[in-house]
């Protein structure tokens, strides 16, 4: 019964799709074409309050006022690198979700690999310590013969 109950709630929920920061109509663009590719930058630069998050998805105040000047930009007739390009200057590689590979970020773009070794490393030496156990010293004459005088007792 609560299945039946629950099901146009939940039909409702995927129906709507995923929800967009870019809600209000004051926002956008009123060229789709130009909307469209405000969106499409705005889907390549960080929000520097969410960080982990878009500028297009965040609903930060920040977020929102870089969204502002991506289509400020794009309407005055700006190309995409130079609107990036904008945005970059003022805010540094961060701003970038994708940054470009220099000295600055190549720790950034090789920790992947790093941790990767560093792990594949650390389960091959532990697999050879497995294998290969400390390696124990054959008995010496008088320890052998005090085995083979235990051995030899009866147990009690």
């Amino acid at each position: 019964m609560r299945r039946l109950l629950l099901a146009p709630l939940l039909a409702l929920g995927l129906a709507s799709g995923p929800a967009l920061a870019v809600g209000l109509p004051s926002e956008m663009l009123p060229d789709p074409a130009q909307e469209q590719r405000a969106r499409d930058i705005g889907h390549e630069l960080r929000c520097l309050v969410c960080q982990n998050q878009s500028i297009e998805e965040s609903e930060a105040d920040l977020a929102r006022d870089l969204r502002r000047v991506v289509r400020e930009r794009v309407a005055a007739g700006d190309s995409d690198r130079q609107i990036v390009a904008y945005l970059h200057d003022r805010y540094g590689d961060f701003v970038l979700l994708r940054p470009p590979f220099n000295a600055a970020t190549a720790l950034l773009w090789g920790a992947p690999f790093l941790a990767l070794g560093g792990g594949l490393a650390a389960i091959l030496l532990a697999r050879r310590r497995r294998l290969d156990p400390l390696a124990v010293p054959p008995l010496s004459a008088e320890e052998q013969a005090r085995l083979a005088a235990l051995e030899d007792r009866p147990s009690p």
